[in-house]
């Protein structure tokens, strides 16, 4: 772990590249409007400090002796603490890619069953994750190595969480036709279609699942129902145009697929916590605040 901070200590209070495809860093404090977004698959660990992630309603921790797991794209609303002697949160993380699971699953045993379909968990590190980990990051101080050992590297983390508790997570994004693959391609239309109006029964016959099937799946697996998850990005997207500027409360409210920018208003406020402008403003005084210190 010493050697992983010291890897890690350019990570900036933002997502910093690392030079090694897939693999990022980030070092706290994160701005909090940073770390409500909707996530990428990944699998994360954390060096120092703690974390905590909102996922729909439920709520989870990790520490330095935890990782987690994303599976598929969630909304999620994040939080990063302090170690307790004061040191900053810091982060490394690999995104995750389906094809290169599904490459490793043809040499691996016959998986364990799996206890949940929720598309977020929580798992312990072993010495030989973080080990893997180590050698991966070592290839920032001979960026000339990357591109022959880094997919040898990569490989090897997969291959330790595919072995682990939580390997289920990652096979079943892999292969077709899981509960968590078939989800994944509903994810995926809302992603790309969350201003347009949905049809439960159009995203069902995407997952090839009966409607009350599909709903109650897509709940487990999000911790949110499709209408739901689709309103949470529309939330994420309209904060990111207020704070950049694109436009006020109402344009923005239409922009992201609103057809009432009263109810953008009142369902904003619930989620933030503060209308969409005196949200925004809070958000530029805060980052101002940081830049100026």
């Amino acid at each position: 772990m010493d050697e992983l901070l010291r890897l890690t200590r350019g990570a900036e209070n933002r997502k910093t590249e690392t030079g090694i495809p897939r693999v990022a860093m980030v070092q706290g404090p994160v701005p909090e409007h940073q770390l409500a977004a909707v996530y990428d698959p990944m699998i994360n660990l954390i060096l120092q400090g703690s974390k905590t992630m909102t996922v729909g309603d439920r709520a989870f921790r990790y520490d330095p002796a935890t990782y987690f797991v994303m599976s598929i794209d969630l909304p999620a609303v994040g939080a990063v603490h302090p170690a307790a002697d004061g040191s900053p949160y810091r982060a490394v993380s690999l995104l995750l890619e389906p094809q290169r699971i599904a490459a490793l699953l043809a040499d691996l045993p016959s998986p364990p069953m799996s206890s949940s379909s929720s598309g977020m968990a929580v798992g312990e590190v072993t010495p030989e994750l973080l080990d893997a980990w180590t050698r991966l990051l070592r290839l920032m101080e001979s960026p000339q190595d990357i591109p022959a050992l880094a997919p040898a590297y990569e490989r090897e983390i997969l291959y330790r969480v595919l072995t682990g508790r939580m390997g289920w997570m990652l096979r079943d994004i892999a292969t077709p036709d899981t509960t968590l693959a078939r989800v994944n391609q509903a994810i995926q239309w809302l992603r790309a279609h969350y201003r347009e109006p949905v049809s439960i029964q159009e995203l069902a016959d995407r997952a090839a699942m009966s409607v009350s099937a599909f709903h109650r799946r897509f709940k487990a697996v999000t911790a949110l129902s499709p209408l739901q998850f689709q309103k949470r990005i529309r939330l994420l997207q309209a904060r990111m145009l207020l704070v950049s500027g694109a436009g006020n409360a109402t344009s923005v409210a239409f922009e992201v697929g609103y057809e009432s920018a009263t109810q953008f208003s009142r369902e904003y406020t619930r989620f933030f916590g503060a209308p969409p402008a005196r949200d925004a403003a809070r958000v530029l005084n805060e980052l101002r605040a940081r830049e100026a210190a």
